[in-house]
């Protein structure tokens, strides 16, 4: 498994790898959104049903973009999700019709965060769009906290993990219906 600094991993990701990255709170696991044989190596490697669908983090709203429908939010609306990015806050958004079942699972929406980890942002900003998110674990498991951890429960079956520190959170971001505004799972 290759040890890498975040514009390093670039051409990995493009080419269908799935990586690990330190976030906010935990180490994820992510590939490129628009790859399904990624995104099916991604779920394998997990252990999740594709059914439960993914997160999209990104570093600005922009590379969100070609996956959520604005169309169905209300300006009020998406001015509240601003108005918490970046940060920990993840907010679930209706979706485009193209966008793959296997990120959106059995929604028709998806959860979408713009992060403030500097390590997420330069991924993003290298690969100029968002990166497939979730906890480096396997389903069931406790998220992945120590990098040595990842070398050791995902030697073989990821292509690389991305160097660097988590954030100070000690939580899981807030997840927000941005439609009603309810909170699905308080992180913070």
């Amino acid at each position: 498994m290759l040890q890498v600094q975040p514009d390093a991993v670039v051409d990995v990701v493009l080419e269908g790898g799935v990586i690990a990255y330190p976030t906010e709170a935990v180490f994820g696991l992510g590939c490129d959104p628009d790859n399904d044989t990624a995104i099916q190596k991604l779920l394998a490697v997990k252990q999740r049903p594709w059914q439960k669908g993914l997160i999209l983090v990104a570093s600005n709203f922009d590379q969100l973009t070609p996956y959520i429908d604005e169309s169905q939010l209300t300006s009020a609306q998406l001015q509240f999700a601003f108005s918490k990015w970046p940060g920990p806050f993840t907010f679930v958004m209706p979706i485009k019709p193209t966008v793959s079942k296997l990120l959106c699972g059995e929604f028709a929406s998806i959860a979408v965060r713009v992060s403030a980890h500097p390590v997420v942002r330069a991924l993003c900003d290298a690969l100029q769009k968002p990166l497939v998110s979730t906890s480096a674990n396997l389903a069931g498991e406790d998220p992945v906290v120590l990098a040595e951890h990842i070398l050791s429960d995902f030697e073989g079956k990821i292509d690389a993990l991305v160097m660097g520190s988590l954030g100070e959170q000690r939580q899981p971001s807030t997840i927000i219906d941005a439609r009603t505004g309810q909170i699905i799972r308080n992180g913070n």
